[in-house]
């Protein structure tokens, strides 16, 4: 049991706590929201909601299981035999990493074939990713880390090139006043990302114990909030604004 500090304890309890909340909070905007937009994007809309849905509930079980991990009494931390469940990270990140990249296809509006195969590969990859990375995840020596991250890393750098060559093309085919939120939905996405690989290399930078533990979980807790809570916000901003440029030109042409 790494000797964790009272304020190393309570700065991981209240990420996750705040995060929690924002997840939920965005989960009901999504929701509540979704009839602004035209049907053809509804779903894209759903789908992000149910993707920080399931990022609250898991925050809700990780929340749960730092709080029976630790006791802080009195000013002073003591472990209490129960091991904190790393697992509901990645069953979570199982789950929503797929979806993420659905809901950013879904926006474009693509063709139906184009849909249907990006979607699949991209989905596809995603769940690969992350279970090739818990292994490493769950490791106790360097080394298996090491092992399990550069092979987790191939997907990951097949959805990158997906994200920026793949759909580069399809960008270029949306409406103006939407293509600059598509392109920062992609930065986005790609950024908060690429915060994973690095929170996930904390061990090789010298740093162990509690410490390590302390910058993992705020790591991946901000890459969380922002590409799931950032981006589903965003997916809904394009979803606005493509349904007002499809509602403006079908009036146009009926006039």
């Amino acid at each position: 049991m790494d000797s964790i500090t009272p304020f190393q304890f309570s700065l991981v309890y209240n990420a996750f706590s705040f995060t929690f909340a924002t997840m939920a909070a965005t989960t009901a905007f999504l929701w509540l929201c979704r009839s602004q937009v035209a049907p053809a994007y509804r779903t894209a809309v759903t789908i992000s909601g149910l993707v920080t849905a399931i990022a609250a509930y898991h925050y809700l079980r990780i929340f749960e299981s730092w709080n029976e991990t630790y006791s802080l009494k009195d000013g002073i931390i003591s472990g209490t035999g129960f091991a904190f469940n790393d697992a509901y990270r990645y069953v979570d990140w199982l789950l929503t990493v797929p979806l993420l990249l659905i809901e950013l296809v879904l926006v474009m509006r693509l063709s139906p074939e184009e849909t249907s195969s990006k979607t699949v590969r991209l989905g596809s990859a995603a769940a690969l990713m992350i279970v090739l990375g818990y292994p490493g995840e769950i490791a106790t020596d360097i080394p298996t880390r090491a092992l399990w991250g550069t092979l987790s890393s191939i997907p990951f750098v097949y959805i990158v090139w997906e994200l920026f060559r793949g759909l580069g093309d399809s960008i270029e085919q949306q409406p103006a006043v939407a293509r600059g939120l598509v392109r920062k939905a992609r930065l986005l996405t790609f950024a908060s990302w690429g915060f994973y690989p690095i929170v996930y290399m904390a061990p090789y930078a010298g740093i162990s114990g509690a410490t390590a533990t302390t910058v993992i979980q705020l790591g991946y807790t901000i890459a969380d909030i922002v590409a799931k809570a950032g981006v589903g916000v965003l997916i809904y901003m394009i979803s606005v604004r493509k349904s007002q440029v499809e509602a403006h030109g079908v009036a146009v042409h009926n006039h």
